[in-house]
């Protein structure tokens, strides 16, 4: 009975400093929370949470701040993500079912996030190498160039120009588009390459065969996404500038490297649950006053990249874990259904 007393003092805490952004005392706890114990009661807990390294107090007339142990704690036993409103549903809802292509789910994506949680925001672009083939076509614009087009289950879209020596019957074209079909759909990207690169041998290549698979490898060999990040709401660390060298400065210098934020991120994992790592927990020891929350997204049970928040550990960890995982989950249909 005595460690639930001392975990809800913990949550209140948590979420005091949170809201207020200033250290908690003991009698502001009583007053705001109906904790049903007595001002000393909760003195002699928060000195008991204090001792066990859950909290700490700033400056010696100062009430108790969370440490990165405490907020662990608090994420682990006491915090249940909360339900999105309606309201907020309906947001997500409508910014990301107008997207186009990859390029405006990712960007929406980020836009959305950063709104949500009033933190920056950083998705990952689908990692190429883990895509499949979903389909090519192949189209004649003119009697002697074809666009190529190549869809990959990520919902990446390649379109390649190809210029061919000699125009193209109707019933050839066809041929063609369904021999580059049958040989790469349903493949992973290494697999398709070798299978496309079988049809054409040295000697004797169909030369307009050749041109079109070069171009397909071409497209299916360009990584140049596999670590790109978007990244939105950088402006929201503006409310952390009473913090700003230990915990916004070093922030705002890792939002440049793009290899930073891949690792921040993390791995992504096939049905990998929501991950929360806090302060000392990360990778980095300059972003020690960061915390980042993020998980796997992409069509149907795989998680091709990942997509998440970072911010000051001073976080709405209910909140922005509610919003990742809602954010994620719509974001893996809409490509699902791509």
């Amino acid at each position: 009975m005595q460690e639930e007393r001392r975990l809800a003092v913990l949550r209140a805490i948590v979420e005091d400093y949170v809201a207020t952004e200033e250290p908690v005392g003991s009698k502001a706890l009583v007053e705001r929370h109906g904790l049903g114990v007595s001002p000393a009661t909760v003195r002699n807990d928060m000195a008991a949470l204090e001792d066990e390294g859950y909290i700490t107090q700033p400056h010696t007339s100062a009430g108790r701040v969370p440490t990165d142990k405490g907020y662990r704690l608090f994420v682990d036993r006491l915090t249940t993500v909360k339900p999105m409103s309606t309201a907020e549903k309906r947001a997500i809802a409508t910014i990301l079912d107008g997207a186009v292509d990859l390029d405006d789910v990712v960007n929406r994506s980020v836009r959305l996030l950063s709104q949500l949680t009033r933190q920056v925001a950083v998705v990952q672009y689908p990692t190429l190498s883990r895509s499949t083939v979903r389909h090519v076509e192949v189209i004649a614009l003119a009697p002697y160039r074809l666009l190529v087009v190549l869809i990959l289950s990520t919902g990446r879209v390649e379109q390649r120009l190809v210029e061919i020596a000699e125009e193209l019957a109707e019933d050839d074209l066809a041929d063609l588009r369904s021999l580059v079909n049958r040989t790469a759909v349903g493949e992973v990207i290494a697999e398709a390459v070798t299978a496309l690169r079988a049809l054409v041998p040295a000697e004797d290549a169909d030369p307009t065969t050749a041109a079109v698979v070069e171009t397909l490898v071409d497209a299916m060999s360009d990584h140049r996404s596999d670590e790109r990040v978007a990244v939105g709401g950088a402006a929201n660390l503006a409310r952390y500038g009473d913090n700003f060298d230990s915990a916004v400065r070093p922030l705002l210098e890792a939002l440049e490297e793009h290899v930073i934020l891949l690792k921040l991120l993390g791995e992504a994992h096939s049905g990998e649950p929501l991950t929360v790592r806090i302060g000392h927990e990360g990778p980095y020891q300059s972003l020690s006053s960061t915390s980042v929350v993020a998980t796997g997204y992409g069509p149907g049970d795989e998680a091709f990249a990942r997509l998440g928040i970072v911010g000051p550990t001073r976080m709405d960890y209910p909140g922005s874990m509610a919003a990742v995982r809602a954010v994620a989950r719509y974001v893996s249909r809409i490509l699902d259904e791509a």
